[in-house]
């Protein structure tokens, strides 16, 4: 009963304290709101449009006060008040101040909005005074607008008798519920009252304290609420340890934890101190209590040694799976191997080297001779070590050195302490010597072995201030050096294949740029970081000067990539050896893809790289025009830039990749200026993972937008701005810088179709001869002329043209209106005609036929430093002298 009455007082106190807050509060909020009403009402009037012109016109009280006397009603103020800017009423709610000075309103007069509880006449309200400004931001006048204190006490004491309502009825209800939660109490306490709960108390505290483990009691808040003796002695607690944290106890970063998580924990051994100590966590809430554990404390310090064997064996399964993650990143012998000696040292001896045998850096298979090998990784812990450097030659020749056994056993060897074991000391005695006066004092030699082929060999070594190696330490280090044996021996057959892939894609590829003088050219091939694709290039001498480009890509990596390439680049050659036009002969290649990826699907072969989808651009440049025809399959256009170095993109038609089929090939052609630069490349030079295509385009234009560089310094500079370090893709680039054939080395005949203008045709092409100074060829030349021209009029169809060009060498050509394509036979004896073309191929050293989109050119070529010596038994076999 005393309780309830107390507790019925303490209400008393805090509802009688709560009301007066409340009447506080009300009276302020009460003030507040009228001061934001005065200031919207002063403000608002005082900003109205017509207030200035009002206080500026000869009778302002007249104008301003029925509009203020009707603002004061629509606001809910007492009063608006204009006054003059030196203070005198010109308009009141009380007629009788007009004319009155106002006090207190001198900020306003000075341009200052404020609002203030007002105290003095004509009467105390809370008011906001408000200056009035011309167009000139001077001020005029002022309006003044409030609310009287005793109407803003008004509304607060309208509101008092609801308040204390609410205060008695809150002290009833407080009442009350102290009065349920003390019958709750004795429900739960089953009756008992302050001495029997003390007595239980005392009971309880007993029995805590006397049992032999130790208990902790900590609340939701991490705090101690409870420890017994037990506890306090295990975990070594300051007398001061209720309430305060457990993260101030300094119980180990491991117990902390674990009390801090709040999850129920069984046995769990937990360092404290010098104690091992068996740890048990139960959060107190699920069992009706507050937010909280209990922890149970069992001291179980005979199982230290125990737990230390536990620890270093876990500690070395940590120790080999960080190894297995961090050796053999990369497909680089080398780096393998130093990733080795990088993981070992310091956590598993103080200095470790790895020795190779050279076939294996070599990426070749390993060789039986493994008693020589070279040193590949070296990692100390401390500099000015005597171990010889990485790339020196280690042999092992003395049978009686741990090495040699090792090799001869195939598994590790222990040397626990150097300083007593002599066979070691066998093969080099003066380097020995000078180990051991650095202090290394153990170590452990374990073969490397992959497929139950030796690749090499690792020493593990410690000086004097480490543990020496013991029996465990081997199982350790065999494991170690077993799993880097795999790594070294996937990187050294990664490296082979690689090796054979690269070699394979640069034997397919222009082995050198073949000599012309239209174009002077410089390429470049980098491969992917991931081995080689299927890019490449050509450049393609043709009759007539001419120059075809070539750049393709195709669709993967790897060896295959490279065969596929090998293949589509021999069909270009062929074809081109044809002189078709750009767009044929992409629609004779898209053909062949599509038969030989149809005889391939046929015949099931999986490891066959497709050749569909792979991309094309095939360019034909011809000196005596400027101009370069061009069509691409799925390719990227090609930049142009002209001698002023402006770039540009042109608008070459696209067709789709090679094997889709369907669409015809369409060319493009472009007139170059002398001195333009033509730049084709495949896909991997402006794209990668961090840059688009457009962005790669911008890049490659601004690069190659230089008047003074060559080629081949236009091939550096894309490579250094646009593949840094490893592309992802492999890359061909080709860079061409046109020439115009001299006007002057071109003479053109246009001949009447008519036999008998044969010889003044052939008489003025051997002055022309005559002037160029090549009477050594004019025989030779006017004998192929004349067959030539014949075989047109006789066999062929008008207009009918004779060219000649003079390069490097000299060439014929002989057009005519017909496609009818002549050929080279044997004549029989009875024949009267058939060896023209026959005298043709024994005068010159090579001629073919071209046809144009009108016609056909039988061309015949020339060389200038030594004329063509023909067969003379077979010419006079032939004319059957």
């Amino acid at each position: 009963m005393q309780v309830f009455l107390l507790q019925a007082l303490i209400m008393l106190v805090l509802v009688a304290v709560g009301a007066s807050a409340l009447l506080v509060q009300g009276r302020y909020d009460a003030e507040r709101s009228a001061r934001d009403r005065s200031l919207a009402a002063a403000e608002s009037f005082a900003h109205a449009p017509g207030t200035a012109l009002a206080l500026q016109s000869p009778d302002p009280t007249a104008r301003l006060q029925p509009a203020a006397e009707q603002a004061r009603k629509g606001s809910y103020v007492d009063f608006i008040s204009v006054l003059d800017k030196h203070g005198i009423r010109l308009t009141d709610s009380d007629p009788a101040l007009i004319g009155t000075k106002a006090q207190g309103v001198g900020r306003a007069a000075a341009g200052e909005t404020f609002t203030e509880t007002y105290h003095g006449r004509p009467s105390d309200a809370v008011r906001a005074v408000v200056p009035v400004t011309d167009a000139s931001r001077r001020v005029i006048g002022m309006v003044a607008a409030g609310i009287r204190y005793a109407n803003v006490g008004h509304v607060l004491n309208r509101q008092l008798p609801l308040l204390l309502g609410a205060a008695g009825g809150t002290l009833v209800l407080a009442t009350g519920g102290a009065a349920l939660v003390s019958r709750r109490l004795l429900r739960q306490t089953h009756g008992l009252g302050p001495a029997e709960m003390t007595r239980m108390y005392e009971h309880h505290d007993a029995v805590l304290h006397a049992v032999r483990e130790g208990v902790l009691i900590v609340g939701g808040d991490e705090r101690v609420l409870l420890a017994n003796d037990e506890a306090r002695r295990l975990l070594d607690l300051p007398q001061d340890a209720d309430r305060r944290l457990v993260t101030e106890l300094g119980l180990g970063a491991a117990l902390t934890r674990l009390l801090g998580r709040g999850e129920a924990a069984s046995d769990e051994v937990i360092p404290a101190g010098d104690r091992l100590l068996a740890v048990n966590v139960r959060p107190t809430a699920p069992y009706g209590g507050a937010q909280g554990l209990v922890a149970t404390f069992r001291d179980t310090t005979e199982l230290r040694a125990l737990s230390g064997q536990a620890e270093l064996a876990r500690g070395r399964l940590s120790f080999l799976y960080e190894a297995g993650t961090r050796i053999g990143t990369t497909l680089d012998v080398r780096r393998t191997a130093e990733e080795l000696a990088e993981v070992a040292v310091p956590r598993m001896a103080d200095f470790v080297t790895v020795e190779l045998l050279d076939s294996v850096l070599r990426g070749e298979e390993p060789t039986s001779a493994v008693h020589e090998m070279r040193r590949t990784a070296l990692r100390a812990s401390q500099a000015g070590h005597p171990l010889q450097p990485v790339g020196d030659v280690i042999r092992f020749v003395m049978a009686d050195t741990p090495m040699a056994a090792a090799l001869r056993r195939g598994k590790a060897v222990l040397v626990p302490d150097l300083n007593t074991a002599e066979d070691w000391r066998a093969q080099d005695p003066e380097g020995a010597r000078r180990a051991l006066d650095y202090g290394i004092c153990s170590l452990i030699t374990v073969p490397l072995r992959a497929r139950g082929v030796i690749l090499g060999m690792v020493d593990f070594w410690r000086r004097t201030g480490s543990p020496r190696f013991e029996e465990e330490d081997v199982a350790v280090a065999e494991e170690l050096v077993a799993r880097a044996a795999v790594a070294i021996d996937n990187a050294r057959r990664y490296s082979r294949e690689h090796a054979m892939a690269v070699t394979l894609q640069r034997n397919l590829l222009p082995l050198g740029l073949p000599e012309q003088d239209v174009l002077e050219i410089a390429s470049r091939y980098l491969p992917a970081q991931s081995g080689v694709g299927g890019d490449w290039f050509d450049v393609i001498p043709l009759p007539g000067f001419r120059v075809a480009l070539v750049v393709g890509d195709i669709v993967g990596h790897g060896m295959q990539a490279a065969v596929t390439m090998g293949r589509l680049r021999t069909a270009v050659l062929n074809f081109s050896s044809l002189d078709l036009a750009p767009d044929e002969l992409l629609g004779h290649l898209d053909e062949m893809v599509t038969r030989l990826d149809t005889q391939a699907a046929t015949a099931a072969d999986d490891d066959r790289m497709p050749l569909t989808g792979a991309t094309c651009l095939y360019a034909i440049y011809d000196p005596v025009c400027g101009r370069c025809t061009l069509s691409r399959a799925g390719h990227l256009a090609p930049a142009v830039v002209d001698p002023q170095g402006r770039v540009t993109f042109p608008e070459v038609p696209l067709s789709p990749p090679l094997g889709v089929g369907g669409h015809p090939f369409e060319a493009g052609e472009l007139d170059l200026p002398e001195g333009s630069r033509l730049v084709l490349f495949t896909d991997g030079l402006i794209e990668n993972r961090g840059r688009d295509i457009d962005e790669g385009l911008e890049l490659l234009a601004s690069t190659i937008a230089h008047t003074d560089r060559t080629p081949d310094e236009t091939c550096r500079a894309l490579v250094q701005a646009m593949l840094a370090g490893h592309p992802t893709d492999d890359v061909a680039l080709l860079v061409a810088r046109t020439r115009r054939l001299n006007p002057a080395c071109v003479a053109t005949w246009d001949v009447p179709f008519d036999v008998t203008a044969v010889p003044q045709v052939r008489g003025e092409v051997g002055r022309q001869l005559a002037d160029w100074q090549l009477e050594g060829v004019a025989f030779a030349t006017e004998l192929i002329l004349s067959e030539l021209l014949t075989n047109a009029i006789r066999y062929g169809a008008p207009p009918v043209h004779v060219r000649l060009l003079l390069g490097r060498t000299l060439i014929c050509e002989v057009s005519d209106g017909s496609n009818t394509s002549p050929r080279l036979r044997r004549a029989a004896t009875t024949d009267e005609g058939g060896r023209g073309l026959f005298l043709v191929s024994q005068f010159a050293d090579i001629w073919g036929t071209r046809y144009a989109a009108r016609g056909k050119v039988i061309w015949a070529e020339q060389t200038l430093d030594h004329a063509a010596e023909p067969d003379m038994s077979a010419l006079f076999d032939v004319m059957e002298l």
